[in-house]
């Protein structure tokens, strides 16, 4: 399951249903092609009908990814919400996605109190991978390097999970991202971290901004503030509520008193 988007664990009649879709889109538009010669008008309207099909699915996921990456914690869980309401095992997933959005945005007290509400047991205990990149999450943000080292090797040695490989490429990926995320907070990145960060950053715009200021605190150790500025650029006003006000403050600080590395 990717638990960074809710509703990606799309059940069999889901993708089923997703395929028959692109067969018959393919159809319209072969159908359109082979009218085109013979009934252009008809050609013109069954393939603008796929276009303006494809064009809104299109909008609809940059407009998603703008308000995941927007550091809006609260337009987050609002386009989450359909999704948590058919979310299996609400009592369960429900707060745990809530605290996923919360920690991804730096609030940390609400995020641990979404946690604390999310009911044990049989589903609580399958969620590992869910909690333990939360818990690496939280124990960064809040300071305790060492046991957020602890959860992240944790991670990253749960067994990958079977099926196509683009799936264990996304997990591993994430996985690695947050153990260096971890390690650059605990101020031990090893080469190919910032870039790694990076990569996150873009493919998983939930956490956009938690894997910006892990790539933003490495490069201030390397004395690359250049890089730690341009990594920033762009950053929402973050509220008291949120921990990536204060690393903002900090790392701006930081890159605008010590010299350039790179100047």
């Amino acid at each position: 399951m990717d638990f960074l988007s809710p509703g990606n664990d799309e059940p069999r009649e889901g993708r089923v249903f997703r395929w028959v879709a692109f067969i018959a889109s393919a159809a319209l538009v072969a159908a359109g092609l082979r009218f085109a010669l013979h009934e252009p008008l008809v050609a013109g309207a069954v393939i603008g009908i796929v276009l303006a099909a494809w064009l809104g699915r299109w909008l609809s996921r940059r407009r998603l990814r703008r308000v995941l990456r927007s550091g809006d914690v609260i337009a987050v869980l609002r386009s989450w919400a359909g999704a948590l309401e058919r979310i299996p095992y609400p009592a369960t997933m429900g707060p745990l996605m809530a605290a996923t959005a919360f920690a991804a945005c730096g609030w940390i007290d609400k995020a641990r109190a979404a946690l604390a509400a999310a009911e044990r047991g049989p589903v609580w205990e399958a969620a590992i991978e869910h909690r333990l990149f939360l818990d690496t999450l939280l124990l960064t943000f809040e300071g305790d390097r060492d046991a957020a080292l602890e959860k992240a090797r944790r991670l990253v040695r749960l067994p990958l999970p079977r099926g196509a490989s683009v799936l264990r490429d996304r997990v591993l990926a994430l996985r690695s991202a947050a153990f260096a995320l971890a390690r650059a907070f605990a101020h031990q990145s090893e080469p190919g971290d910032d870039e790694l960060l990076e990569r996150a950053s873009e493919n998983s715009p939930l956490v956009f901004w938690a894997m910006r200021y892990a790539a933003a605190v490495i490069a201030i150790d390397r004395g690359d503030n250049d890089k730690a500025t341009r990594l920033l650029a762009g950053a929402p006003p973050w509220p008291e509520e949120s921990i990536f006000r204060a690393f903002h403050l900090e790392i701006e600080e930081r890159a605008r008193l010590a010299p350039s590395a790179c100047s």
